[in-house]
């Protein structure tokens, strides 16, 4: 499982540091894409397979839009010996990742926040709202 919360450096020539522990789970070829909130959401290559698996199995007529929104920026990120990943110019500039950022594992997937989007998205969660679904959850 994907957890934990990790700040790293964008270099100048857009490369991040994957952690370690994220390497091991997504394995030696994982790839990334748009996500929500603006974030690149990354995925190991099984979930990545499923992916595409689910969204061809749903009518044409509905998947469009989501296709062109997750596939025409992806990429498949292949970790250099220092467990750097190089991040496309597309997806930087959608996640608006400049320098500082925040690679937080969710579970399933990574995502990699601009580290003032993450902060200033933590800052607006309702703690009523996340207590509800803990309690939902029997946590």
């Amino acid at each position: 499982m994907l957890i934990g919360n990790y700040q790293h450096n964008i270099d100048p020539k857009g490369r991040v540091i994957m952690p370690a522990k994220f390497r091991e789970e997504l394995g030696d070829i994982f790839y990334a894409t748009k996500g929500k909130d603006n974030t690149v959401t990354v995925l190991s290559k099984s979930a990545w397979d499923e992916l595409g698996r689910k969204i061809a199995a749903m009518p044409t007529a509905k998947t469009v839009q989501i296709t062109r929104f997750l596939f025409s920026c992806a990429a498949e990120l292949i970790p250099d010996k220092q467990g750097r990943v190089l991040i496309p110019q597309a997806l930087r500039e959608y996640a608006g990742l400049d320098k500082d950022v925040v690679i937080n594992g969710t579970g399933s997937k990574v995502e990699i926040w601009d580290r003032d989007s993450w902060d200033k998205y933590n800052e607006a969660l309702s703690g009523d709202e996340v207590y509800d679904i803990m309690n939902t959850l029997d946590l």
